[in-house]
């Protein structure tokens, strides 16, 4: 979620003991020459216990069943393949295949879109559009410069909450990266933001806490764009509304501290106001 271009005012190997190499002592064993590990009675690890693993390649991938995934409901609903063996690199697709012999998996809930990105990344290690060795997205030419509806946000959102549902962390860290790669409007943002709050739990500060710091820093700019909105998302979200205003406390008692002043705590039964007694 890179920021807004708002117009304001007008725009593994392991470890291995040490051998000491010891001779000549009292009550060692001696093993004469020609006499086997095993005629002395100590076990050896078989031929095939010493032949390296066998390394699994891509065409292994593909040689393994192909698994029909049913995704969506009704008129949308829509029918795609992949082959088990990737798909059980995620363990919810683990447990679906080892609790029945069934060959078709239905996932109404989620979104095509977002399904299609982590069957890209199955097979790819990368889900359009890549990220560049710059740091920055790949152009995607069906998509403005700008977005303005959070289409493009929403994309990268919706493949990290489906990557929290597949118990994907690598894929989920590479959505939320893209995310913030993004060059959009306030009222963009306030539509991933509404998604955000709405779409993940309360104890997900990855993808929360630069959502409420965005809108902490720029809110008393970015709400007279939003048309209304920025306030009925506050009242619809409390936790929202709480997140951004924790955030903007925290950055004042901060810079109170900074200045010398000891904090907010200090201050407390010393401010001037004072409210009006009733009669």
């Amino acid at each position: 979620m890179a920021d807004p271009q708002v117009q304001v005012g007008g725009s593994g190997p392991a470890d291995q003991d040490d051998v000491e190499m010891q001779g000549g002592e009292e009550g060692a064993e001696v093993i004469e020459v020609g006499e086997t590990v095993e005629d002395n009675g100590v076990e050896g690890g078989s031929a095939e216990e010493d032949k390296p693993a066998k390394r699994v390649t891509f065409i292994d991938y593909l040689k393994s069943p192909m698994i029909e995934l049913l995704i969506g409901s009704g008129a949308g609903q829509t029918l795609l393949m992949a082959h088990k063996a990737l798909l059980t690199k995620s363990p919810f697709f683990v447990q679906k295949l080892e609790s029945s012999d069934t060959k078709r998996i239905e996932l109404s809930d989620d979104d095509l879109d977002a399904m299609s990105c982590f069957l890209e990344y199955l097979y790819t290690g990368e889900y359009f559009p890549h990220k560049l060795p710059s740091g920055n997205l790949e152009v995607d030419p069906s998509q403005p410069k700008l977005d303005e509806s959070g289409a493009q946000l929403l994309k990268h959102a919706k493949v990290y909450t489906l990557a929290e549902k597949l118990e994907m962390p690598a894929l989920k860290s590479l959505s939320h990266s893209k995310i913030h790669l993004i060059n959009s409007t306030a009222p963009a943002e306030l539509n991933y933001a509404r998604y955000v709050y709405s779409h993940t739990t309360r104890d997900d500060h990855t993808i929360r806490k630069p959502v409420a710091s965005f809108w902490g820093q720029r809110s008393h700019v970015l709400r007279h764009q939003t048309e209304g909105t920025f306030r009925q998302m506050c009242m619809d979200f409390p936790e929202f509304a709480f997140d951004v205003l924790s955030f903007v406390l925290d950055a004042e008692e901060k810079r109170a501290q900074r200045k010398g002043g000891g904090g907010a705590d200090e201050d407390v039964g010393k401010s001037a106001r004072k409210r009006a007694r009733g009669q």
